[in-house]
C-alpha cells in the first residue's frame, strides 16, 4: 500500500489545515413509520483538507505522481494525521480531479482532501 507523500520539510500539511470527524451510520425506515439507526463503524471517520503552497517543481511532480497512482478517488493508501502522527492505513482522495497550479518558479500550489475509509 502507498502512502501520502510527504514535503521536502517531511510534513504532509501545511498551515492552515483542517481535520473533520464524522461518524457513519445507517437508518433503515420501516413501512410503519418507525426507524432503526446503527453504526457502520467503531469509531470516528475523519477527513483532512490539505492546502499546499510554496510547492517546488520535485514536490509538484511527486503529488501528481501520486494522484495518477491512485487514479484518483478511486485507490487507497496510508495517510499520518498531521496533527497526531498516527498513521491511518485506509484513506482515499475525495475527488477525482487534483488542480496544481504554477504561479512561478517554486512556487506551486494545489489542495487535496483525504478521507478515512470505515471499514
Amino acid at each position: 500500500m502507498s502512502s501520502f507523500p510527504t514535503l521536502k520539510t517531511g510534513a504532509v500539511a501545511q498551515y492552515p489545515a483542517t481535520k473533520v470527524f464524522r461518524f457513519q451510520q445507517q437508518i433503515l425506515h420501516f413501512i410503519d413509520g418507525t426507524d432503526q439507526r446503527y453504526r457502520d463503524c467503531s469509531g470516528p471517520l475523519y477527513t483532512w483538507v490539505i492546502r499546499l503552497d510554496l510547492l517546488d517543481e520535485g514536490e509538484m511532480a511527486a503529488l501528481e505522481a501520486f494522484f495518477q497512482q491512485n487514479q484518483g478517488a478511486f485507490g487507497s493508501f496510508a495517510f499520518t494525521d498531521p496533527w497526531t502522527g498516527q498513521v491511518y492505513q485506509n484513506c482515499s482522495l475525495a475527488s477525482d480531479q487534483m488542480d496544481m497550479i504554477s504561479l512561478a518558479e517554486m512556487r506551486g500550489t494545489t489542495s487535496l482532501t483525504v478521507i478515512q475509509n470505515g471499514g
